[in-house]
């Protein structure tokens, strides 16, 4: 055999043998055997919940934003925490993040003397006198959530409804419509914290 051709079939032989080792076995006489597996679905919880169910509506005229503090963040989680609690979803956080962004821009607010509107207190401005609860109740951010969405789940189809309506509706504020102003932030925020 001329040292050119030897050359040529070695250099063949070598590929081969090179692909067999790098791309596994040729036949299925040389490969493990297999085992007869089904395409098994895999839970992943998504990172952020999905945005239609947060605000399912759109949003109503123009929003309003404002940057939170360590104490607000913490009463976003807070609520958060409590509306799972409750075996509510996101929705239901959404409508409570933007109904306290407008009560209180989400601080806990205690009696605020001559600024205060008759004894109102807390992230949702509740009142004691109206039945919310005491004072020391009120101002705890997981009970005055609890407090406000028992009074959301009485209302006939507030999933369905927007955030204004729906938080109004609980609420009974002078100002119905000031709720909407907050829904944009409300769902961002709820959907940066309710998986974290």
């Amino acid at each position: 055999m001329n040292t050119m051709l030897r050359k040529s079939v070695l250099g063949i032989a070598g590929l081969a043998f090179a692909g067999g080792v790098f791309a596994g076995p040729a036949t299925h006489a040389l490969a493990a055997p297999t085992i007869d597996a089904k395409p098994v679905a895999v839970a992943v919880q998504a990172d952020k919940p999905n945005p239609a169910k947060l605000i399912p509506h759109g949003t109503q005229g123009a929003q309003s934003r404002i940057d939170l503090n360590d104490e607000q963040t913490a009463n976003v989680k807070a609520i958060v925490a409590a509306t799972k609690k409750s075996g509510l979803d996101e929705r239901a956080a959404v409508i409570s993040v933007g109904t306290a962004l407008q009560e209180s821009k989400l601080e806990n607010l205690g009696h605020l003397g001559d600024r205060n509107d008759h004894d109102s207190l807390g992230l949702f401005q509740q009142r004691p006198s109206s039945g919310w609860g005491t004072p020391e109740q009120i101002t705890d951010p997981i009970y005055s959530t609890m407090a406000f969405q028992k009074g959301l789940k009485q209302v006939d189809g507030w999933q369905d409804m927007p955030l204004t309506e729906a938080a109004q509706t609980v609420q009974v504020s002078a100002y119905p419509d000031a709720y909407a102003q907050w829904e944009q932030q409300a769902a961002d925020l709820v959907a940066q914290h309710w998986n974290g």
